[in-house]
């Protein structure tokens, strides 16, 4: 059997930057456990399953299409970069004629639309709670060591931990913290955290003056030490820094090492829009 599978860069107009997703499309259902040996096999950040949702259906031409996401460990219940590649490949290459395409996925439905460059993702907007140091001390002082930290929210819904620097750093310190994220699977004694978020307030000076807040992420816990740009990490980010901030339209800048942007905007029915831009890089085959 062969499955057409792409590898697009997400969050980003350049090849190589961004964050790197593979996506499949399933013209049949596909053995349970493939789905888990592909991811493993393409060893990115997240591999996307694009299926029918009927036999009539036509990537051409339907509107709704099923979805799932996998690490190289697991399946996940949310990804935002995959879900953009996985637009950017039915748009751009399949030349789907819908203006909006419908995703059903483990944390419901899914939208995806394109406006001028970027491609819209509709993504639910996660709520963070305050957070009690004494509970993840540990963690923070594996993720940051002494620096200061200035706020500590935790969302249940999506087990992401939040940690705000303090407002006295700039980008660069964010981007050259050197991480050991595999220590924070023996330094998280809660079970609750299944992510951590690195955040920092964006500053209105200076040469990378535009941005209104920064972050890294990790997600060791599911087999990834630092993913380069997350979807699923800017719908906490995005009520944090809209509270914070008094904004519902933002730009945000993921520091990992390829980097990537994304544009925010919170909708009034209590979700989030985030656009970014993508390059497919690779197509071809899988032998099955």
């Amino acid at each position: 059997m062969q499955v057409p599978i792409f590898t697009v860069d997400a969050f980003t107009n350049r090849p190589f930057s961004g964050n790197p997703a593979a996506v499949c499309l399933l013209e049949n259902d596909l053995d349970e456990d493939l789905h888990q040996k592909i991811a493993t096999e393409m060893n990115l950040s997240e591999t996307a399953f694009i299926r029918k949702l009927h036999p009539e259906d036509n990537f051409t031409k339907s509107s709704c299409f099923g979805l799932r996401w996998f690490t190289p460990a697991n399946e996940v219940p949310l990804c935002g970069h995959a879900t953009l590649a996985s637009a950017a490949v039915l748009f751009h290459v399949q030349k789907n004629t819908n203006s909006v395409l419908t995703f059903v996925t483990l944390s419901g439905e899914l939208k995806a639309r394109q406006v001028e460059d970027h491609i819209v993702l509709d993504l639910p907007l996660y709520i963070t709670y305050p957070q009690a140091l004494q509970e993840v001390e540990e963690l923070i002082k594996a993720a940051v060591g002494d620096m200061i930290v200035q706020d500590l929210r935790y969302s249940p819904d999506t087990k992401k931990l939040l940690v705000r620097l303090s407002d006295a750093y700039d980008r660069s310190v964010l981007e050259e913290l050197q991480v050991s994220a595999q220590r924070f699977l023996s330094a998280e004694k809660t079970g609750k955290v299944k992510g951590l978020i690195l955040t920092l307030k964006g500053n209105s000076s200076g040469k990378h003056k535009g941005h209104d807040f920064y972050s890294r992420y990790f997600a060791p816990w599911y087999g990834l030490l630092e993913d380069p740009v997350t979807g699923s990490a800017h719908a906490v980010l995005s009520s944090y820094w809209s509270e914070q901030l008094g904004k519902k339209e933002m730009l945000a800048f993921q520091c990992s090492r390829r980097g990537g942007e994304l544009k925010i905007s919170l909708r009034n029915d209590g979700r989030v829009d985030i656009a970014g831009q993508i390059a497919v890089v690779l197509k071809g085959n899988l032998t099955l």
